[in-house]
């Protein structure tokens, strides 16, 4: 199992614990004042589907909606693009 599916299924990626619990089919998807989310454009954002370890505390966050993740490839630095200039 790689990384990137190990919270998904079940298993934290950190201790092991398979004590993991997800946001995903929550009620409350955006959180009060939209606090589940991170802005995408002025006037968008993006709903993250959370996944939390009860045993060590890790948390993961993915953008489940294609079309955000692609307007976030517009308009967001890439991650290594950033580290160069610092």
């Amino acid at each position: 199992m790689n990384e990137v599916d190990g919270m998904r299924k079940g298993t934290c990626v950190k201790c092991g614990s398979e004590e993991v619990y997800t946001s995903k089919d929550s009620w409350n998807q955006h959180g009060g004042f939209e606090s589940n989310t991170v802005p995408v454009t002025l006037f968008s954002q993006a709903v993250l589907e959370n996944y939390v370890c009860a045993d060590c505390g890790y948390v993961e966050s993915y953008v489940r909606d294609q079309k955000k993740r692609e307007k976030i490839r517009e308009k967001w630095a890439k991650a290594c693009e950033d580290s160069k200039s610092a």
